[in-house]
């Protein structure tokens, strides 16, 4: 009978919900499971019965085939791309009348990231026992939601402007993953030419370096110390080249796990700005993201002193970060914004002198989203610059190395002809 009434309901459309609620004074707690087509109707019993739901599951999604396997050790981080998404989807939802929960609930179902939809999820929970959007984000255990983009739906909420401030996001986050995919793109054939030559140098050392050794010991030729260095090196490559792989992944997990922690911004991220070849597009993105993201807190509400405060950080470099906190202590105790930046050697005189332009007419916004286009636009030529000098450098190393290997290794051929000759 239970199986036929299953059967029925699942024939219906209808779904169990186990949910959690709260009464409006908090005195009552209740638990239970309803029947319900969607989780607006489910919520919507929930609300008949006086409660705030505080927690609603879908019972029949995490059973049987239905059940989602998930390891949070292997759960990707979102990314930008994935935060500019879903501020435009609920943007676009939140501007059409849709309510707030109602549009964290379709665009949770959305979202591809693990991690991210998880914590939307716990967000529309948290919305529905009363709490604001922006609190449910900063609430999150993970911190998962950038400050940056807590503080503009935090101002939008208090403006009522809450799309526009989620419009604001996203193209800040879309701004940012452009101008990274333009300089990676830009950076690719340098990179993949770079590790063309390394592995043609690891298969030379592991197969060919070997086989005029053999060669070579059989004749009992005397090797030149070139020919000499490429055979002990060939004697090392199957202990060496494993070893230094190892340490290259176990670099890589540390870097990766370490990178964020001001014991190693404090040293790597000046040294960043001042590096040769690439310093001068490090500073370009960096200042270009400065800008726009100031730009998108000033124009969604967010007062100045709380925006210096978090831009820095979103610049991707300690050396900025730092400097933008100091000068917000500046604006604090009365200094003028541009006087303040003045003092500040990473930023530019031309910015300065924009911000002041834009302290005295009153567009201090637009001023600094000029400077982050004119920052964006020489980063880009930079990393195109960089492109069409590195594509001959990089096949000029590969030629260099690989000839110089084959000539190595060929020497004492040349030497012994020569002696033959001579003889003859």
């Amino acid at each position: 009978m239970a199986r036929e009434q299953a059967q029925v309901a699942f024939q219906n459309g209808t779904k169990k919900w186990r949910y959690k609620g709260v009464s409006a004074d908090g005195r009552t707690k209740q638990k239970g499971v309803i029947e319900a087509q969607t989780r607006d109707q489910a919520i919507d019993r929930v609300n008949k019965l006086g409660l705030i739901p505080t927690e609603l599951v879908d019972v029949n999604a995490g059973t049987g085939l239905n059940t989602n396997i998930e390891i949070k050790a292997f759960e990707k981080y979102p990314s930008k791309k994935d935060f500019a998404v879903m501020s435009r989807q609920l943007a676009t939802m939140v501007a059409a009348g849709v309510s707030l929960i109602r549009a964290l609930n379709i665009v949770t179902e959305q979202i591809g990231n693990v991690k991210l939809r998880n914590a939307v999820r716990d967000c529309m929970q948290q919305v529905e026992a009363g709490s604001s959007f922006s609190e449910a984000m900063d609430n999150n255990p993970d911190h998962l939601f950038p400050p940056i983009m807590i503080n503009m739906v935090r101002a939008g909420e208090t403006g009522g402007f809450l799309d526009k401030s989620l419009i604001t996001v996203a193209d800040s986050f879309e701004a940012d993953v452009r101008l990274q995919g333009q300089i990676k793109g830009a950076l690719a054939y340098p990179v993949v030419v770079l590790g063309i030559a390394v592995l043609l140098v690891g298969v030379m050392l592991l197969t060919i370096v070997p086989m005029f050794d053999s060669m070579y010991a059989s004749m009992g030729a005397e090797l030149p110390w070139v020919t000499q260095i490429m055979v002990d090196m060939g004697k090392t490559a199957p202990v060496g080249i494993p070893v230094i792989i190892v340490c290259a992944v176990a670099f890589v997990m540390f870097w990766k796990r370490n990178r964020n922690k001001d014991i190693i911004r404090t040293w790597w991220d000046p040294f960043t700005l001042k590096a040769p070849v690439f310093g001068k597009l490090t500073t370009n993105v960096a200042l270009a993201r400065f800008c726009n993201n100031f730009t998108s807190m000033l124009a969604s509400g967010v007062p100045i002193l709380q925006a210096l405060d978090i831009v820095g950080s979103t610049s991707g470099n300690y050396v900025i970060d730092e400097a933008s906190k100091r000068v917000s202590r500046l604006v604090e105790r009365g200094y003028r914004l541009a006087d303040s930046m003045g003092t500040e050697k990473v930023f530019p005189n031309m910015m300065v002198q924009m911000v002041a332009i834009g302290e005295d007419s009153g567009a201090i916004d637009q001023m600094l989203a000029s400077a982050g286009k004119a920052y964006d636009e020489e980063a880009q030529s930079i990393a195109k610059q960089l492109t069409s000098l590195l594509e001959p450098l990089m096949i000029l190393v590969l030629g260099s190395v690989v000839g110089f290997m084959v000539v190595a290794l060929y020497m004492p051929m040349f030497s012994m002809f020569d002696a033959i000759n001579g003889q003859a």
